[in-house]
């Protein structure tokens, strides 16, 4: 596959990915909010309820407090009851008399008005005065000469003019006091603007005092009587009852309001009866996170708190919620009640867990397979690249073998070297190892190519290590010392027998020794190592040749996989030994282990389990 054909599945799987991201984005977030705005209701619904019970109970127990003192007060009730009757009979004998004396009055009042019209019209500047101004500057004629008359004329329209008469003292001197309660006028004689003359009048007087001194004593007596009836009204409603004639009951409400709110605020609360019927009212709802409480009076003072905040800063970001208490009160609300909830948002996750798992399930299978999509395209690159340089070793590996083969027959169609016996004796081993040395190439990929399909025919039989080894290490000995290397064994396992295939075993090992060959920069250094180790058997295969890296060391079993040796091509192969050698051990219950480091060498480490050992993985 092309690069640019995996850059273009790459971006649509990620635009893709990021979509189906975004709209869960989406889904997570409106859903977050239709909860909250859900559990706002909640909670707002529960503290309305509260209040309302709050406010209802204090209403029950004022009531039965006093239906309690209504029982108590009756029979005295009663004994009030007969006394204000009699009250009112009392009250009603004095009222007629005063109606009566009122009747009296008016008519002697009719009659001072009547004589005081008829001075009136044949006088018309007769000033009234009092009985004292009368005493002190009319009767004494010596002090008469203090009177100042002032006429004044007012327009009143249409050229006519209203002459009027002003009485005043040109001179403050002590008034004598009056001698009786006679009506007097000073009636003037005015000529060319000026008063020449004056004249007295006198009428009787304006009320009769003696009917007047009886009104007064009777409403005396009718004031004591009101209050005594009064006396019996111990708050403002009996008052009205008593003043509206009306019954008690009809005011039994307002009195209700009236007396609740005066009522400390305090003394109306009570925390642990608001704490729990908040609980069940919330719990009815399905909310049962943690709360705190707040409860403050009319003037923002906190009368009751559940947690004291040393960071109120923070308080204010939680989310809190209010109601009013005893909104029914006559006049404002006397408190306020509020509850805020410190993990909301961790409350409201909680609920939609149920949404959250599936989702965030399906959207790690959706990374995952993207995840692993990617990861199979570009083993699947790398599988075909190394597929390529396989195919372009392979192509190598065999048309050597194949032209010395070609070129080696076509010596010996050559009738002066076909004579020489020697030179074709040469000629036919040149033929009969490369021969070989193809078979080996061509049996190696079959092998590879059998454990791919699972079809590699492994025998269980008991196997000598040791033995193994010893036979490995004595074909492998020619090509050591062409390569001018030293090899040094230490073979210390006592107990070798094993389970296994004998042939594949010594391939394995024919592999392990081979890499430490060819991987030597120099002259070969190789050390092979068997001992026992608790209940196996662990044969060390170690070379000081060029060493890998971390990353190398990691991919060596992967098929096809060589390790790069610069511009240097004098190391041939499949990039198939090692990938064959891990199967091989993994089949036979056995372990493999690699240690190594840049230029300073390798050392493979093999384990298998010895022979009626159990097995311990």
């Amino acid at each position: 596959m092309k690069k640019r054909s995996i850059t273009l599945i790459i971006w649509l799987m990620s635009i893709a990915l990021l979509g189906v991201m975004a709209m869960q984005y989406y889904f997570v977030r409106e859903s977050y909010k239709q909860k909250g705005q859900l559990f706002d209701e909640a909670v707002k619904a529960s503290l309305t309820a509260v209040a309302g019970k709050i406010e209802k109970r204090e209403i029950f127990e004022f009531a039965q407090e006093q239906e309690r003192l209504s029982q108590q007060k009756y029979k005295a009730d009663q004994e009030k009851r007969q006394r204000k009757e009699e009250l009112l009979a009392d009250q009603l004998k004095i009222q007629d008399k005063i109606k009566k004396l009122q009747i009296q009055q008016f008519d002697y009042q009719q009659q001072y008005k009547e004589f005081e019209d008829n001075l009136k019209g044949q006088y018309p500047n007769a000033i009234a005065v009092n009985n004292a101004f009368y005493e002190t500057y009319i009767k004494r004629k010596r002090y008469q000469d203090l009177i100042d008359f002032n006429v004044v004329e007012k327009y009143i329209g249409e050229g006519y003019f209203d002459t009027g008469i002003e009485l005043t003292a040109k001179k403050q001197i002590p008034l004598i006091p009056a001698k009786d309660d006679s009506t007097r006028f000073i009636i003037p004689y005015v000529r060319n603007g000026q008063v020449v003359a004056i004249q007295t009048a006198t009428l009787m007087p304006k009320t009769n005092a003696k009917v007047a001194f009886e009104l007064h004593a009777l409403e005396q007596q009718l004031g004591s009587l009101n209050e005594r009836q009064f006396a019996g009204a111990e708050n403002l409603f009996d008052t009205l009852a008593i003043i509206g004639g009306k019954s008690r009951d009809i005011l039994k409400d307002v009195e209700f309001g009236m007396e609740l709110a005066k009522r400390p605020f305090r003394e109306r609360i009570n925390i642990e009866f608001l704490k729990n019927e908040l609980e069940i009212e919330l719990a009815k709802r399905d909310i049962h996170a943690p709360f705190n409480i707040e409860v403050r009076d009319n003037q923002l003072a906190i009368i009751y708190e559940t947690v004291h905040s040393k960071y109120p800063k923070n308080d204010k970001r939680n989310a809190r919620y209010s109601t009013k208490l005893f909104e029914n009160d006559l006049g404002s609300s006397p408190g306020l009640f509020s509850v805020y909830f410190p993990n909301k948002s961790s409350v409201i996750r909680d609920t939609m867990s149920y949404l959250m798992v599936p989702m965030v399930a399906l959207l790690g299978l959706l990374i995952g397979a993207f995840a692993y999509t990617l990861s199979i395209i570009f083993r699947q690159k790398k599988i075909s690249e190394m597929k390529t340089d396989f195919m372009n070793n392979m192509t190598h590996e065999f048309k050597t073998p194949v032209a010395t083969i070609m070129i080696a027959s076509e010596s010996l169609r050559d009738p002066e070297i076909a004579s020489d016996e020697r030179r074709v004796n040469r000629l036919a081993n040149i033929i009969y190892e490369e021969n070989v040395r193809l078979g080996n190439h061509i049996e190696r990929v079959l092998n590879i190519a059998r454990l791919e399909k699972e079809n590699l025919k492994i025998e269980s039989v008991n196997v000598h290590v040791n033995s193994v080894v010893e036979g490995v290490l004595d074909s492998m000995n020619l090509q050591l010392q062409k390569a001018g290397g030293t090899l040094q064994t230490e073979m210390l396992a006592t107990d070798d027998l094993v389970i296994g295939d004998e042939l594949h075993l010594s391939n394995v090992f024919f592999n392990l020794v081979d890499n430490a060959i060819k991987y030597s920069s120099d002259k070969p250094e190789i050390t092979v190592r068997t001992e026992n180790v608790k209940n196996s058997i662990v044969i060390t295969v170690a070379d000081k040749g060029m060493g890998m890296t971390k990353d190398q060391k990691e991919k060596i079993f992967d098929q096809f996989y060589r390790i790069p040796t610069g511009n240097v091509h004098n190391v041939k192969g499949f990039g198939l030994g090692l990938s064959y050698v891990n199967d091989i051990v993994k089949r036979l219950n056995g372990k493999i282990q690699v240690k190594s480091e840049k230029e300073k060498g390798t050392v493979f480490e093999l384990s298998f389990p010895l022979k009626n050992e159990k097995l311990d993985y």
